[in-house]
Parts: structure tokens; C-alpha cells; sequence
């Protein structure tokens, strides 16, 4: 995982708080989430407050004040330097200006929305990605350099099934896991054994397609386990 430092800043009256591990999941593909904040007036009832992962920001009860309390505090973070990475989640197009501004200053900013999201917001940002509409899972629980607690559980079924230390068949995997931990594939992103397991070179090895081709772990991938 790359050390580059990113901020988060959400938009908790505009985006449901049922993207919140969505956000993270796309914002830790650029690096080091070390400040993930919602915007929103906590006096009406919101779900955000009970998703982990983020600080939640209380901007009171005045029109557009979770907009301009957000814009405040992201541009006073990107002045003082050291984050150059800032992922506005919004579909708001009031905030097509602040993601102007940053990118004037050099600063990479991932924007994501949902489908109403405008041009002129998904066009400011240096990359722009929708959110999910669909109930899909996002895989969280990051151990060590881009290893995750599903991966720990790949890892051992690999192990048990290793032939020769060849490593073991990609067909088999899926149905095993169902079988030990109820792990469906469809429900990640990637949708694929295939797909998930050759997005992570550090973690595993790829034969070339086949019906006979096999994964294997790269011990070195795991070392910190």
C-alpha cells in the first residue's frame, strides 16, 4: 500500500451513509486514509453515526452548512500541505469550485457520487467515480500492506489444498470457500476468483487460464502475519 497521505471528505446530507465503506474502499486504493470526516447536521436523525471509519463533523442547522463548514476545512488542510491526495464524495455541484481550487494547487481529488452527480462536479475532479447502487461488499479490514482479513482466510485455503506446493486449482477455490466461510465472489467488486486474485500480485501467483490452473500464495505477501 502506498504511504501517500489521503483526506476524505463527505458530504453527509447529500450522500447516504450506505456507501460509507465504498468511500473508504476507493480511497485506500490511493493510499493512507489518515482523515476520513462527515458533514452533516447530527441533529436530525442520520445513519452516518453509526458507521466507523469516520469523524463526524456536526455543521448545525443553517442552510448549506455542511457545504461550507467541508470547504473550510478541506481547503485549510490542503494550504497547510502534507496531504496531496483529497477524496470529495458528494453529488453536489456546489462543490465543482472547491475541487477547481485544489486541482489549481497541484492536489489530486477523487470525486464520487452517486448517479445525479453533475458534469460540471465529475469533470473539476482529477478522477470521478460512481457509487454503487447495488447492495455489494467492500472489504475493509486492511492487515499490513494490502492484506485483508479475507485474504488471511484465502491464504490458509490455498494451504490446505496446496498440491505439491503447485499451489491449488482456481476452480476449486470458490467453492470451497462458500463451503467454509459462506464467501460469495459475485458480492465484491472484482466478481471473479480470477479477477480478485490477479488484482493483488504482492498476495498470490496466477497460472494462465485453464481449467487446470492453480494460485499460489507469495509467502512474502504475508510476511507481517
Amino acid at each position: 500500500m502506498s504511504s501517500r497521505r489521503i483526506a476524505v471528505f463527505v458530504d453527509g446530507d447529500n450522500i447516504s451513509a450506505q456507501h460509507s465503506d465504498q468511500v473508504l474502499f476507493e480511497a485506500r486504493k490511493l493510499g493512507r486514509v489518515d482523515i476520513a470526516r462527515v458533514y452533516a447536521d447530527l441533529n436530525k436523525r442520520s445513519d452516518w453515526l453509526n458507521k466507523p471509519g469516520y469523524r463526524l463533523m456536526h455543521a448545525g442547522t443553517g442552510k448549506n452548512a455542511a457545504d461550507l463548514l467541508l470547504s473550510i476545512d478541506a481547503m485549510e488542510l490542503a494550504l497547510e500541505g502534507g496531504v496531496g491526495t483529497f477524496v470529495i464524495a458528494t453529488s453536489d455541484g456546489d462543490f465543482t469550485h472547491l475541487a477547481q481550487r485544489m486541482l489549481e494547487r497541484g492536489l489530486h481529488v477523487l470525486g464520487l457520487g452517486d448517479a445525479k452527480a453533475p458534469d460540471r462536479f465529475r469533470l473539476a475532479c482529477t478522477e470521478f467515480i460512481p457509487l454503487s447502487d447495488r447492495n455489494e461488499r467492500w472489504p475493509l479490514e486492511t492487515i499490513g500492506s494490502g492484506c485483508s482479513a479475507f485474504d488471511l482466510k484465502i491464504r490458509s485455503m490455498i494451504a490446505q489444498h496446496s498440491t505439491k506446493g503447485q499451489g491449488m486449482r482456481v476452480a476449486e477455490l470458490g467453492p470451497k470457500m462458500h463451503k467454509a466461510h459462506g464467501a460469495k465472489i459475485s458480492t465484491y467488486p472484482e466478481k471473479t476468483w480470477r479477477a480478485y486474485l490477479a488484482a493483488r500480485p504482492l498476495l498470490y501467483e496466477l497460472d494462465p487460464r485453464g481449467s487446470e490452473a492453480k494460485v499460489r500464495f507469495r509467502p512474502e505477501g504475508f510476511a507481517s502475519q
